[in-house]
């Protein structure tokens, strides 16, 4: 049983040093394994293996009277499931793709309003909806724009500004 237990222990410190060195078996194995099989020998992997395989045959040698080769088996057989799980549960949080990150572009067509007057010639403060989140940029605009008006968003000058026209309703 001290056996069965050791190798769930051991599995709990590789799933501990995976934090700081996941990565590694695939980096030695290359390619071997890539395609449908990657990240099967990846260390969380194997921890989840070694723990399920140790912790289950301590409690099938532990609790029944079946023996080793039992308590072997039934560990192999937990080992291989949860291994299994951590394995497709990590590709599936690899494969999940978030949306893009917005860009400068997608401003153009943004209706806001005037947080700091616009002079003709200068730079004032518009306040914008990118993403859902509230900006505050500067802007320009070819005529004045007093504060608290409405504007649309013609151009993005750069990450900062932006060129606006007053809405006319």
């Amino acid at each position: 049983m001290a056996w069965f237990l050791g190798l769930g222990i051991g599995g709990i410190v590789v799933l501990a040093l995976s934090l700081i060195f996941d990565g590694v078996l695939e980096g030695l194995f290359g390619g071997l394994l890539a395609g449908p099989f990657d990240g099967l020998l990846s260390l969380p992997v194997i921890a989840g293996f070694l723990s399920m395989f140790g912790f289950a045959g301590a409690i099938v040698h532990g609790a029944t009277g079946l023996g080793t080769a039992a308590a072997v088996g039934v560990g192999l057989a937990a080992g291989t499931a949860a291994g299994a799980a951590t394995w497709r549960f990590s590709r599936a949080l690899m494969d999940d793709r978030t949306d893009p990150a917005p860009r400068r572009e997608d401003l153009v067509g943004t209706a806001g309003s005037v947080v700091t007057p616009i002079p003709t010639d200068g730079y004032g403060e518009v306040l914008l909806q990118l993403a859902g989140h509230p900006v505050k940029l500067s802007a320009r605009s070819a005529v004045p724009v007093a504060r608290g008006a409405e504007i649309w968003v013609e151009a993005s000058l750069s990450s900062t500004s932006v060129a606006v026209r007053p809405v006319e309703r």
